[in-house]
C-alpha cells in the first residue's frame, strides 16, 4: 500500500509540474510581447508542449469539463472502485501471524540466559551454575576480589578490592560525568588513566574513548578521508569495517592473514599512483592482533615488513591481544618484538583484559592531539564514568604486578586447544603460531551445505552442553551488516582465562564431546 501510494503521489506532482509548466510556455507562444521568454528553447519542445496544452488545457479532449461531459469520469471512478476493492481484500492484519510471532518471540526470549554474579570461572545463568567458556575476561580481573589498590587520587585511600575503589570514586564523582571530554566531561581520573596506559604501552600519550566499539570508527575517519587509501583484512570485525566506511575513503581488503595477497595489493596499487602521477595521500593498513572473527593471531612482522616497503602507516586493533600477548600484555606488537612507536596507531578495547569500558588509542602526541579535535566518540560522546577508569587503573596495576597472569593465559589457551582437537566432528581454527590465542573457533570439520545450517547445528551442542553437561559456550554470531557475515564459517567460540584450570579445561572438552555425539548422531 504504501508503495502504490508514493507512485500515485508522485504521478500527480509531475502531472501537475508538466501542466503548469506546459501552460506557461503555451501562454508565451501566443503572446507575441513575450517572444524573449522561448529565446532559448528548442522549436520541438514547444510544439509538443503546446499540442500537449491543447489536449489538457482549457478547451481540450482531456479537460475536466470536456472530460465530463463525454462521460469519461465514469471510467476513472471505476477504476478507483476496483482500487478500493483490492484495497479492501488486502488482509493487513492476519491474527494467526500475529500469534505465530509472539509464540516465536517468547521462546526467544527464554533462551536469553540472565547472570546473578560477575563473569568469573563459574556463573550462575538462569539459576543453574555453570562453567564459564564465553567470557572475555581472559586475566580474571572482572569480579576480583583478592586485590588491594590505592584509588588515584592527590590523597590517596587504601582499598582492597577494584570493587571497593570504584565505589569510593562514585561518592566522590557519581556515577557519570554528564558531558563529553571537551565540555565539562574530563574528571581527573580520566587523565590518571591515560598517563598510566601511555606509560604502561610506552607511547607518548594514550586517549580514551567511553566506548570500545566507538573507538575505531572515530580513529580512522580522523586521519582518512575520500582522497586516502585503507586496506583492511576481509575478515576484519565490524568496529573497523564502519570506521573504513564512515572515513569515505577508497578501502581495498585482502585475504584473512595472507601476507603475499596484501603485498599483491600494495604492488598493484603502487603501480597504479606511478601511472596517474597523482599527489601523495594517506595510506593506511589496517588489521587486528587477534581476530574476532576467527580467533587467529595475524603475522604481524610480516604485515611490518610490507608497511614500511611501500610507505603506509600501521592501525593496530589489539582489542583481543591487550593483557594477552606479548611478556607483559603489551599485545601482538610486544608479541612479534616490534619496539614501541613502529605502528603509528594502537587501539583496543578496555572490556576485556581490563575488565572495565571504553577504548583506548596510543601513538604519538600528535596522532592523540589531533583525536581530540577530529575523533567523534571523543568529541560529542559523553566521556567514560569515572568509576570504570578507575577500574580500568586498578586492573592495569594489577596485571603489571603479576605478568604470571599473561603467562598462564598462554599455557591455558595451548591446553584448550589440544583438548579440543581430539573432538570428532570439530576442527580447530588456527595453526601452530596461533595456539597462545585464548579466543578459539571451533568449527565443523566437514561444513554443511550453508553457514546458516551449520550454525543451527552448532547451536544445538552448545545447548546440549549447557543443559546437560552444565558448560557455557556459544556460537559465533555476526550482524546483518557484517561484510564478513556470510563468509565466516560456523563455529563456536570458546573462551580461555588465567583462572581456568586443568580440571575445567577438561570438564569443557568432554561436554562437549558428549553434546557432538549427541547432536551429529541426530542429525
Amino acid at each position: 500500500m504504501s508503495s502504490l501510494r508514493t507512485v500515485s503521489l508522485l504521478l500527480v506532482t509531475v502531472f501537475g509540474i508538466l501542466h503548469c509548466f506546459s501552460g506557461a510556455i503555451a501562454y508565451s507562444a501566443q503572446e507575441p510581447h513575450l517572444p524573449q521568454s522561448l529565446s532559448g528553447v528548442p522549436q520541438s519542445i514547444v510544439s509538443l508542449i503546446t499540442r500537449f496544452w491543447d489536449i489538457f488545457g482549457p478547451g481540450g479532449k482531456f479537460h475536466p469539463t470536456a472530460f465530463i461531459e463525454s462521460k469519461g469520469h465514469l471510467v476513472l471512478e471505476g477504476l478507483l472502485v476496483l482500487v478500493i476493492l483490492y484495497l479492501f481484500l488486502q488482509k493487513s492484519f492476519n491474527p494467526s501471524f500475529q500469534k505465530q510471532l509472539q509464540t516465536e518471540l517468547t521462546e526467544q526470549a527464554s533462551t536469553h540466559l540472565t547472570f546473578t554474579n560477575p563473569p568469573t570461572t563459574y556463573i550462575v545463568a538462569n539459576g543453574k551454575k555453570v562453567l564459564n567458556m564465553v567470557s572475555a575476561n581472559f586475566l580474571g580481573l572482572a569480579g576480583d576480589k583478592a586485590i588491594e589498590r590505592t584509588l588515584p587520587d592527590p590523597n590517596p585511600k587504601l582499598h582492597p578490592w577494584i570493587q571497593e575503589a570504584c565505589a569510593a570514586t562514585i561518592n566522590k564523582y557519581g556515577v557519570g560525568s554528564c558531558g563529553p571530554r571537551g565540555f565539562y566531561g574530563t574528571i581527573d581520573v580520566h587523565l590518571h588513566l591515560e598517563e598510566h596506559l601511555a606509560k604502561f604501552m610506552q607511547t607518548q600519550e594514550t586517549i580514551i574513548y567511553a566506548y570500545d566499539l566507538a573507538t575505531v570508527p572515530s580513529i580512522l575517519p580522523a586521519f582518512a578521508n575520500a582522497k586516502d587509501i585503507i586496506i583492511c583484512d576481509e575478515a576484519a570485525c565490524f568496529a573497523i569495517q564502519n570506521g573504513a566506511v564512515l572515513s569515505r575513503a577508497q578501502v581495498k581488503y585482502f585475504r584473512h592473514n595472507d601476507v603475499a595477497d596484501l603485498e599483491r595489493i600494495l604492488a598493484e596499487q603502487a603501480a597504479k599512483d606511478k601511472r596517474s602521477k597523482l599527489r601523495l595521500n594517506r595510506r593506511f593498513i589496517v588489521v587486528e592482533g587477534i581476530s574476532q572473527n576467527l580467533g587467529d593471531i595475524a603475522p604481524l612482522d610480516q604485515i611490518f615488513k610490507l608497511k614500511e616497503k611501500f610507505k603506509y602507516r600501521l592501525v593496530l586493533d589489539e582489542s583481543l591481544s591487550f593483557g594477552v600477548l606479548g611478556a607483559t600484555g603489551r599485545g601482538a606488537a610486544e608479541h612479534f618484538g616490534l619496539m614501541p612507536g613502529q605502528v603509528e596507531i594502537v587501539a583496543a578495547s578496555m572490556g576485556n583484559s581490563l575488565a572495565s569500558i571504553g577504548g583506548f588509542c596510543a601513538g604519538d602526541r600528535d596522532i592523540v592531539d589531533h583525536q581530540r579535535l577530529s575523533g567523534l566518540g571523543y568529541c560529542f560522546s559523553a566521556s567514560l564514568p569515572p568509576y570504570l577508569a578507575t577500574g580500568a587503573i586498578c586492573a592495569l596495576q594489577r596485571m603489571q604486578e603479576q605478568p604470571e597472569l599473561v603467562l598462564r593465559v598462554a599455557q591455558n589457551a595451548r591446553r584448550m586447544r589440544e583438548l579440543l582437537h581430539h573432538i570428532a566432528g570439530l576442527s580447530v581454527h588456527g595453526g601452530p603460531n596461533d595456539d597462545v590465542s585464548p579466543l578459539i573457533h571451533v568449527q565443523l570439520e566437514q561444513p554443511l551445505e550453508t553457514i546458516w545450517q551449520g550454525k543451527a547445528l552448532l547451536q544445538q551442542v552448545v545447548n546440549d552442553a549447557y543443559q546437560k553437561e552444565g558448560v557455557l559456550f556459544t556460537v559465533h554470531r555476526l550482524s546483518d551488516l557484517d561484510k564478513a557475515y556470510s563468509k565466516t564459517p560456523a563455529s563456536i567460540c570458546v573462551a580461555v582465562t588465567a583462572q581456568h584450570s586443568q580440571a575445567d579445561m577438561q570438564k569443557a572438552a568432554d561436554a562437549l564431546q558428549k553434546a557432538c555425539s549427541r547432536c551429529f548422531s541426530a542429525k
